[in-house]
């Protein structure tokens, strides 16, 4: 089995973003710990990777050789002994201080742990760890074994090593990595959910279909699949919670999530993970 040496990923959280890095390291090379309390959902996870690995294969999105191994935990023990954690829970600012809380008291010092948050400022969770130089903020976006380039924000905190050390893991794993400065959004969540806000809101006001929003965001100014396309596949529940995040931080009324927004995550139309949202799909793994 070909593995990276001497690099181990911990990666906690085993939804949508969580298996997508975990299929990106293990295609790289780099073994990964995927931690979650539920241990149903960590049985989904380990068939979700293989089907991304395939996938990813079939796109030359990793390398052709053996992929590194995949452990699956219901403990965050399971990673004191990791190179680096991602953490990918959900964009919650309360769930995501207490795990991260909990695993900068359980991994050894020198261990960047990295927060995948879309929208959280890096120093506001910084305050819950024990080394706050050692948190930064990758913004990988989905799906994580396809897409080569990530956001990462430097808080005013993190120390150059944690940044080189990242930098490094990036660079195993074939990413580039654009550094921005800490803030509510950062650069792309900031820029791509206001838009993709205002575009449900034209199809809760019956102005056009989301086929026809779409059509002309593509067809008219360029975007590869339209906002609410790639709203379907960020998942509308992430989508509100990050939406709902850079309301509360910012104030500003174009981040307050619109009504059809919230009455899809309330029907449970949440996008491709549940097999409806602005459209209709075959349902997938969860």
């Amino acid at each position: 089995m070909s593995e990276v040496a001497g690099a181990r990923l911990g990666v906690l959280g085993a939804g949508v973003m969580g298996t997508g890095i975990a299929t990106l390291a293990i295609g790289h090379g780099i073994p990964v710990v995927l931690v979650d309390v539920a241990e149903d959902r960590l049985a989904t996870a380990r068939r979700r990777v293989d089907a991304q690995l395939r996938h990813a294969r079939l796109m030359g999105a990793v390398p052709a050789r053996d992929p590194a191994g995949l452990t699956t935990a219901a403990e965050l023990a399971a990673v004191a002994g990791a190179t680096a954690v991602v953490e990918a829970v959900t964009e919650d600012a309360e769930i995501k201080t207490k795990v991260l809380e909990e695993v900068s008291s359980l991994v050894a010092a020198g261990t960047p742990i990295v927060s995948n948050t879309s929208g959280i400022p890096i120093g506001e969770l910084g305050r819950f760890v024990s080394r706050p130089d050692e948190l930064l903020g990758i913004h990988f976006m989905n799906p994580a074994y396809l897409i080569t380039m990530v956001e990462v924000i430097r808080s005013a905190r993190t120390s150059d090593e944690t940044m080189a050390a990242v930098t490094g893991l990036l660079a195993r794993m074939g990413r580039r990595g654009i550094v921005v400065r800490d803030a509510p959004g950062f650069v792309t969540s900031r820029l791509l959910h206001p838009m993709i806000n205002e575009a449900a809101r034209i199809v809760g006001a019956g102005v056009a279909t989301a086929e026809s929003v779409d059509d002309l965001m593509r067809g008219c100014l360029g975007h590869p699949t339209g906002p609410l396309r790639t709203a379907d596949l960020i998942g509308l529940d992430n989508l509100v919670d990050a939406l709902s995040t850079l309301w509360e931080r910012t104030g500003e009324a174009s981040f307050q999530p619109c009504e059809l927004l919230r009455q899809k995550v309330a029907a449970g139309h949440l996008g491709r993970k549940s097999g409806k949202g602005f459209y209709d799909y075959e349902k997938v793994l969860s």
